[in-house]
């Protein structure tokens, strides 16, 4: 494995989730924000990963291969 891989692999949306279910929850204590899908059924964040900066939003979707939406 090179150390600096250009080639990056896509994960698959998880099972039970589309690109429409990517959410951005803010704390309202915080104001710390969370990125994953959401789950209409438990109402939680599933795969949820801090955000910092728009870099981590742009990172998640290109992860798991979902086109820039509306933040």
């Amino acid at each position: 494995m090179p150390l600096f891989s250009s080639k990056r692999t896509v994960l698959p949306i998880p099972e039970g989730f589309t690109a429409e279910s990517v959410k951005i929850e803010s704390s309202i204590c915080t104001g710390e924000k969370t990125i994953g899908f959401y789950d209409p059924a438990s109402k939680r964040l599933m795969y949820a990963e801090a955000v910092r900066s728009d870099k981590d939003i742009e990172n998640f979707l290109r992860r798991y291969g979902i086109q820039d939406k509306e933040k």
